[in-house]
């Protein structure tokens, strides 16, 4: 499959591992990010046994890493190792912990690809979504709960272009930007924000996850909408950073030297790998804006388009 940027192979033992790991990547726009994008591997290994007990939920994912290897660990026998100059992963899952597959499709397969592809391809992994029109983009960053999915969601449904609604991976030298618009995450009160002709069976037939946190989420599948996925990598046009408060104004202009502050705030693991400094400086040259609630989702949206269907000033430096 083309996954982030370019090839990944994936092999298993397992036609339930390799399920999971259709139902994370299979039907996404292929995009490339170079012809020459060197391929990635992955192998999944099911287990017949595993030390203790899971339990009723699995524990929390815990980090680790040593000399050219990282990963994660829900216990010693569910766990991604990737190895980033070798272009590698490798995912163990115990036969008991498929009781759980969408814990084992997101805290483990989608993890050890999302790694291996950010560090073997010199990507720089934001918490944020991106929409889109005709291969420009808009980086919407805010923090965990600002409304990114929700907004996401509305641009799909109005026309613009889904790239991604949690994870955008950016090459710093070119600030083109690729991602997967696998899921969107939403809450089950923002259904009453779509008009009844939007509700479409995709939409209908979501299923509830939950967070680690506890929230409840319907979890759609914009693959199976119709609607615009981001065909190719979209090239950031401008950074829009969502405020929970209330304005007149929707958008107002950030100045690039605040806007600096707000991304060091807003992606602390991003401002820790090589390519951020790079990254910012190309930044502080596109127009940036923070985008405050509206009465209605459509508002937003509407306003969004306005900044990639016509040139807008560039924040004054103040």
């Amino acid at each position: 499959m083309h996954v982030l940027g370019g090839p990944v192979s994936f092999t298993s033992n397992s036609q339930r591992l390799l399920g999971l790991v259709r139902q994370a990547f299979e039907g996404l726009p292929p995009h490339r990010l170079g012809a020459g994008t060197a391929a990635l591997r992955v192998r999944l290994e099911l287990k017949p046994h595993r030390r203790g007990a899971l339990g009723r939920r699995p524990t929390p994912v815990q980090l680790f890493s040593g000399p050219g290897f990282l990963g994660g660990a829900i216990d010693g026998s569910n766990l991604a190792i990737v190895s980033p100059a070798s272009r590698t992963a490798v995912i163990l899952v115990s036969a008991d912990m498929l009781r759980f597959p969408y814990h084992v499709r997101y805290e483990l397969i989608e993890f050890a690809v999302y790694v291996l592809a950010a560090r073997a391809r010199r990507l720089l992994p934001l918490h944020a979504a991106m929409v889109g029109i005709n291969g420009r983009g808009l980086l919407l960053m805010g923090d965990s709960g600002a409304g990114k999915s929700t907004l996401a969601l509305h641009c799909l449904l109005q026309g613009m272009e889904l790239l991604s609604e949690d994870s955008v991976f950016v090459a710093p030298a070119s600030l083109r930007a690729v991602g997967l618009a696998n899921f969107l995450h939403v809450q089950p009160a923002s259904l009453p924000l779509l008009e009844s002709s939007q509700r479409g069976r995709w939409i209908l037939e979501a299923a509830t996850i939950c967070r680690r946190s506890g929230t409840r989420k319907l979890e759609m599948d914009p693959r199976r909408s119709g609607l615009a996925l981001a065909a190719a990598p979209l090239k950031i046009a401008a950074v829009v950073l969502l405020s929970p408060a209330r304005r007149r104004e929707l958008l107002t202009p950030v100045p690039s030297r605040r806007l600096q502050s707000h991304l060091a705030q807003l992606q602390p693991y991003a401002a820790r790998h090589a390519g951020w400094r790079q990254f910012g400086r190309g930044l502080a040259r596109l127009k940036a804006f923070k985008l405050y609630r509206s009465g209605h989702p459509s508002l937003a949206v509407t306003a969004l388009r306005g900044l990639l269907d016509r040139p807008s000033p560039r924040a004054p430096e103040t």
